[in-house]
């Protein structure tokens, strides 16, 4: 058994044995009615195998890469002329209210890299709300960053987000009756008339060809990214694609999660319990943080504080957009803000990470 684990030619075994234990993990997650069960489920499952079990876990990237694609089509749908118009009306104050939130995590991290002696751009990184895959695929393109911190960092974020922030929205506070009845953006990304085959098919060779031209253009996380912009741009011109079905999305996040759970190694965590408890804080902290923001849009729009919070709450725009309809708030305005913050982070933050990373390098050689 321990020569198995060791021999690079069993990948195949090696693999069977991740993906079942992943498949387990999902399982249980979705038993036990967890939010987002199968990407926390695998994430979790392969963790545990992966430290415990006699056989070397492997998950081979391209299938990470293949639900990234999938992740990446699906946002991109959201991008409709609506949304474009949405964000174009109120790109100053789209624009301000992002970088003041992520201004705001930076000073978190600031203060968590302080306390905990951990180096300032792996706390950064771990600190941004552009989404847990997204950021982690960032800091495997980075060198010198810290993938086990980021990634615990993200997940603390990501777990506080999902158990949080539902409960605030569905509380007394937040009670404040029917929203403006704008165009229901959500909804509109879900009508398609069109058959499904052959556009799905047509949706996915231009999905897979920008995900390949942005690794070649050296794109931030580009088997997302460039299915985004592919996908947003038929989009937009007129061409609508079919949504994808629950299910499939539920197996893009499982390829995802089997292989962040292969990147966490909490036997490589320095300070454990004061990172963990630090990185809890810190999500609280930025989830107030963006109630406090939400409050200026509420003043200056006048709009209803449930449709404020959750355009500005760090969360994926998937998860806002539906805690959205529940509250009935405008589904216009929460995409477009978790969209145009989605865009900034993937197009402007990286570059503007690598840059101050390597400003810093260089101050610090001096």
């Amino acid at each position: 058994m321990t020569n198995l684990a060791i021999n690079t030619d069993d990948k195949r075994i090696r693999f069977l044995v991740t993906l079942v234990t992943a498949l387990i993990g999902g399982l249980i997650f979705t038993a036990i009615h967890t939010p987002i069960p199968w990407l926390l489920g695998p994430m979790a499952a392969v963790l545990i195998g992966s430290r415990f079990g006699k056989v070397q876990f492997y998950w081979p990237s391209y299938i990470r890469d293949t639900g990234l694609i999938i992740v990446g089509y699906s946002i991109g749908l959201s991008f409709t002329k609506a949304a474009l118009l949405q964000i174009l009306a109120k790109l100053p104050s789209m624009l301000i209210l992002t970088v003041l939130l992520v201004a705001f995590c930076a000073g978190i991290a600031f203060v968590v890299s302080k306390l905990t002696g951990v180096d300032y751009p792996t706390i950064l990184t771990g600190s941004i709300p552009g989404g847990l895959s997204q950021m982690i695929t960032f800091a495997e393109e980075v060198k010198g960053i810290d993938i086990t911190t980021v990634t615990f960092l993200q997940v603390a974020r990501l777990l506080m987000i999902i158990f949080f922030v539902p409960f605030l929205i569905l509380g007394p506070f937040y009670k404040d009756g029917t929203a403006a009845s704008a165009t229901n953006l959500v909804d509109k990304t879900m009508t398609f008339s069109g058959p499904f085959f052959p556009t799905i098919l047509l949706f996915a060779g231009i999905c897979v060809l920008c995900a390949f031209l942005g690794k070649k253009l050296k794109f931030p996380t580009p088997f997302l990214l460039g299915p985004i912009i592919g996908t947003a741009v038929i989009n937009i011109s007129g061409l609508h694609g079919p949504s994808l079905s629950p299910t499939i999305l539920d197996i893009s996040q499982f390829m995802i999660g089997g292989y962040i759970g292969l990147l966490l190694k909490p036997e490589k965590l320095e300070h454990k319990t004061k990172m963990i408890t630090l990185a809890l804080i810190s999500g609280m902290v930025m989830i107030f943080g963006s109630i406090g923001l939400s409050l200026l849009l509420v003043n200056f729009y006048h709009i209803t504080p449930s449709t404020s919070f959750l355009s500005l709450a760090p969360g994926g725009m998937d998860q806002m957009g539906i805690l959205a309809h529940e509250v009935h708030a405008d589904l216009s305005m929460v995409t477009g803000y978790q969209l145009f913050r989605l865009l900034f982070i993937y197009f402007a933050v990286p570059p503007i990470l690598r840059l101050f990373f390597k400003i810093r390098r260089k101050a610090k050689a001096i």
